[in-house]
């Protein structure tokens, strides 16, 4: 039994050594998409910005002085910049946590980016170093791996919010507008009325109420209706108009599914570790009536 118990503790150290370079290739994979990320979101930020004044208010972009026209470009170019800056900043490499704050065991590996992580289930430090602790399993890398996703959604939301606020600043988006619509613009369901044109919202605002509406073809029934066009940055879009963010985020979505796997071996061994210590305390404190 003290065999088992070696070849179960070499086994696990084995996975140990496994997450470890498998964190390694999660850090680089995402080194790598989050610089190509950040320079689509620059591009299609700036596109989805000359669509609005273009088409959707183009009227209002040319009623701008020159001077004005200058201004607001070189604010949503600032805009696209910082944007492109902060999204790379989100990267920081994953480390262990403290066993009192969670049992990575009694945890299940996560799909990832459409879930709002729980707090505290990550410890994040500065990325001085891509060499993960030896101790890191794989429901560590898959937690932070859902910060990650999450840190970028949240990005792209604010950058959204961010370039309308600029352009209603700029009278192209209705200065009636209301605070909280440019908000709801970010959250709403991106509107399949202007297929062809990503990054986009078309939206019908009930000018009484505020209500937001995401479909422009909706009868009115006599309300009074507000006609916007909004920018709404979607991960997806960005993806599918990128070839190359679109392979950088598929070499991530192979490293998750080998870490899924990764995790559930981890998880049998360490069940199977759980045992083979209980057996051995059980024998040490037998004793024979």
């Amino acid at each position: 039994m003290v065999g088992a118990t070696e070849r179960i503790a070499q086994e696990m150290a084995a996975l140990d050594n496994a997450t470890s370079a498998i964190a390694d290739e999660f850090y680089s994979a995402y080194s790598t998409y989050l610089t190509i990320l950040g320079q689509a979101v620059r591009q299609q930020l700036i596109l989805a910005s000359y669509h609005v004044c273009t088409q959707g208010y183009p009227e209002a972009f040319l009623s701008l002085p020159f001077s004005q026209r200058q201004q607001l470009q070189q604010r949503l170019r600032h805009l696209a910049q910082q944007v492109q800056e902060e999204i790379l900043a989100q990267l920081h490499v994953p480390v262990k946590l403290d066993d009192s704050e969670v049992d990575p065991v009694s945890l299940e590996l996560t799909s990832g980016a459409d879930s709002q992580p729980a707090a505290a289930l990550l410890t994040i430090a500065p990325f001085a170093s891509t060499q993960a602790p030896p101790s890191l399993t794989p429901t560590h890398l898959a937690q932070w791996r859902e910060e990650l996703e999450y840190a970028i959604a949240a990005e792209l939301k604010t950058a959204s919010h961010a370039a309308n606020h600029l352009l209603q600043q700029a009278n192209i988006l209705p200065q009636t507008l209301p605070e909280p619509i440019l908000e709801a613009a970010t959250r709403a369901e991106r509107s399949e009325a202007r297929a062809g044109t990503p990054n986009l919202l078309n939206l019908l605002v009930e000018a009484d109420s505020g209500t937001v509406e995401t479909d422009p073809s909706e009868e009115s029934n006599g309300r009074a209706l507000m006609h916007i066009v909004a920018i709404y940055l979607r991960l997806a879009e960005i993806e599918f108009a990128d070839p190359t963010v679109a392979a950088a985020r598929s070499k991530i979505r192979n490293l998750f599914a080998r870490l899924k796997t990764l995790g559930r071996g981890y998880q049998a061994k360490r069940h199977e570790q759980s045992i083979a210590e209980a057996q051995a305390a059980w024998r040490s404190t037998w004793m024979e009536d």
